[in-house]
């Protein structure tokens, strides 16, 4: 069966540029400073990306269980919701 798209993550992740910003950037595995640092971004407004897109499924925290420097990743649900927002030409 196919999946079908969610286009309600999709406008999510498409209607701020800080959720927008931190997906992109997880391309590889990073902790929150390494993202505050590359997307020059202070790191509240990173805790709250991440927060929020954990919610959605959109990433994923590879050390729950760490106090300091949790590190993330995209999902391939993450991934695909990308793809698709970049396909949009708003």
């Amino acid at each position: 069966m196919k999946k079908v798209t969610n286009w309600e993550d999709v406008s999510f992740v498409n209607s701020s540029s800080y959720r927008k910003s931190v997906l992109e950037k997880l391309d590889k595995p990073k902790t929150p400073s390494a993202l505050s640092k590359e997307i020059n971004l202070n790191k509240t407004h990173i805790s709250r990306a991440l927060s929020e897109l954990m919610e959605r499924k959109l990433i994923i925290c590879l050390t729950p269980e760490s106090r300091k420097s949790k590190i993330y990743r995209i999902t391939d649900y993450g991934k695909k919701i990308l793809e698709k927002q970049k396909d949009l030409s708003i």
